[in-house]
C-alpha cells in the first residue's frame, strides 16, 4: 500500500453546491473504508480546490475511487493531480518505507 496526494480543482457555483453534500458523504464513506485518510479544501485558491491523502494498493485505485466523486461523475473536476508520496516524517511515519533520501 502507498500513499496518494490529489488536488482536484472544480468551479464555484451552482454545481459544485448541487453536489457538495454528495462528495462529502462519499469522502466520509471513504474515511471510514481507510483509504483516505485525511481530506480538506485548499484556503485562498482562485478556483475551490481539495487536497486529499489517500493510502491505496495503486494509483489505478485512487484514479478508480476519484472517477466515482460526485464531483467527477457531474464533470466538475477542471483539473487533478495524483503524486505518489512517502511520508518519512510526521503523523504517517510509521506507515512510510522509512528509506532516507539520499
Amino acid at each position: 500500500m502507498a500513499f496518494f496526494i490529489v488536488t482536484m480543482t472544480h468551479p464555484d457555483g451552482d454545481g459544485w453546491k448541487k453536489h457538495l453534500h454528495e462528495h462529502i458523504d462519499y469522502l466520509q464513506k471513504l474515511v471510514q473504508q481507510g483509504v483516505l485518510r485525511a481530506s480538506g479544501p485548499v484556503k485562498n485558491s482562485p478556483l475551490r480546490s481539495g487536497f486529499l491523502i489517500f493510502k491505496a494498493a495503486s494509483r489505478k485505485e485512487v484514479e478508480l475511487l476519484i472517477e466515482k466523486d460526485p464531483f467527477s461523475l457531474a464533470r466538475l473536476i477542471v483539473s487533478l493531480s495524483i503524486s505518489e508520496w512517502d511520508p518519512l516524517f510526521g503523523e504517517f511515519a510509521a506507515e512510510s518505507s522509512g528509506v532516507q533520501p539520499g
